[in-house]
């Protein structure tokens, strides 16, 4: 059982985001395949989380299971390389508060983004925390990493997190600088992770036309 304690406030109006993906005239796959129908959920009421205080035990790994309405996934959180951020995103985990909410944004052959409490990519949970990522950070294929703003310095984070699904967003056309803190890599279930990638967007914007629901976050210690 892990316990945290502390509080802290956010300014929770602004987009948190990875830079927005290059143009390309390249034609990715799109369908529906294996994904739950599902209604999108409301909007959560605004809430200030507690942010943790203590860090995970580094001799300890940390999964994260994801169950969605496209499949499930694993996340294997990096506590010995980021504690702090792992530390925030267990924390969360253990709250529940990924439950029900929903990936909101994707941008094919680049990232999924999730973890946004309004669904809109302004929501957080009321506090953030700063990790600055090493300047060689990259980000390959299954890397998930906490979404910021462009104004927040580089490795704050909230709640919001993305996958990445491009073979490395580190290099062109997509250039990610090391600025977004690292929390951990898919170690399990990466055919989830791009069968959402792949869904089709509603027009002029990066939404799914599809809701994907984050049904349960489930944290195991070993």
């Amino acid at each position: 059982m892990l316990a945290f304690a502390a509080c802290g406030s956010d300014d929770d109006t602004k987009e948190a985001s990875t830079p927005a993906a290059p143009a390309t005239t390249a034609t990715t796959p799109v369908g529906k395949g294996g994904c739950k129908p599902v209604q999108a959920p409301a909007p959560k009421p605004e809430e200030k989380v507690a942010k943790p205080a203590k860090s995970l035990d580094k001799g300890k790994t940390y999964t994260v299971d994801l169950v969605t309405s496209c499949g499930d996934f694993t996340i294997t959180l990096d506590a010995k390389k980021a504690p702090k951020t792992s530390a925030s995103f267990a924390s969360l985990v253990e709250k529940g508060f990924y439950d029900g909410l929903t990936f909101h944004r994707i941008s094919p052959g680049f990232v999924i983004q999730g973890g946004d409490p309004q669904g809109t990519g302004q929501g957080g949970p009321g506090y953030s925390v700063v990790e600055t990522p090493p300047s060689k950070t990259t980000y390959p294929r299954g890397t998930v990493a906490m979404a910021k703003t462009q104004t927040e310095e580089p490795g704050t984070s909230g709640s919001q997190f993305f996958v990445v699904t491009a073979e490395d967003a580190s290099e062109p056309p997509f250039s990610l600088p090391p600025e977004y803190a690292v929390v951990g890599k898919v170690t399990k279930g990466l055919d989830t992770v791009n069968r959402i990638g792949v869904l089709p967007p509603k027009a002029g914007t990066e939404e799914p036309e599809q809701p994907v629901v984050i049904e349960s976050a489930e944290l195991t210690e070993q």
